[in-house]
């Protein structure tokens, strides 16, 4: 099966493929979308398959699949990978998967564009409301990871690839990571697959 990555590497949601897809080992083709461009100016290769003409997309054979917690999870199926071997690895994604893009990826990508130079920002009110919310995810974080080194265990899964997408960015999001947090990027930074966003994604 011959597999084709469109991301880049501002985008976090992009990133967590194409960590999952290194941790897997996974030979795979990469290429990178400006997502700072006008959407009608991207590839017209990459929007035939793009319904929202945004990244991720990954091409499985001819299928291509959007939105990184669906790909995440048809990777962990299709190839036993990262949590896919069994029932309660596939589980343990999908529920962490729900509550990734629910709690914690909803305000850091808000926040992280609301400190981007050149940015417009946010109204004072909506900054307090996602950094409320934080401090609330910063304290499950700690519950779901409970004592392993990650969050499927002994070995990442696709729940620490989804969760990575922008915890990877706190300090850019004009945040300060937990000791518990710190322990955990620490860790997944260790990890011989891992790289930098412009290591996934090359100019």
């Amino acid at each position: 099966m011959t597999l084709h990555l469109y991301g880049h590497p501002d985008s976090g949601h992009a990133c967590k493929v194409a960590l999952a897809l290194s941790l897997a080992g996974l030979d795979h083709t990469v290429t990178r979308i400006d997502i700072w461009a006008t959407p009608d100016s991207r590839p017209a290769a990459f929007l035939k398959v793009s319904p929202l003409a945004e990244v991720p997309v990954l091409l499985m054979d001819e299928a291509a699949i959007f939105q990184s917690g669906a790909i995440l999870m048809e990777l962990a199926q299709t190839f036993s990978v990262l949590g896919g071997d069994s029932v309660e690895g596939r589980r343990r994604g999908r529920e962490l998967l729900m509550w990734e893009a629910n709690r914690i990826g909803m305000c850091l990508p808000q926040l992280k564009e609301a400190h981007r130079e050149g940015s417009a920002g946010l109204p004072p009110e909506v900054i307090g409301w996602l950094e409320a919310r934080y401090t609330v995810d910063c304290v499950n974080f700690g519950r779901l990871l409970g004592d392993g080194p990650f969050f499927h265990g002994e070995a990442p899964g696709i729940g620490d690839c989804a969760i990575w997408g922008y915890t990877q960015w706190i300090a850019e999001a004009g945040l300060e990571p937990t000791d518990v947090m710190a322990t955990w990027i620490a860790s997944m930074r260790g990890l011989d697959a891992m790289k930098t966003p412009e290591g996934f994604f090359p100019a």
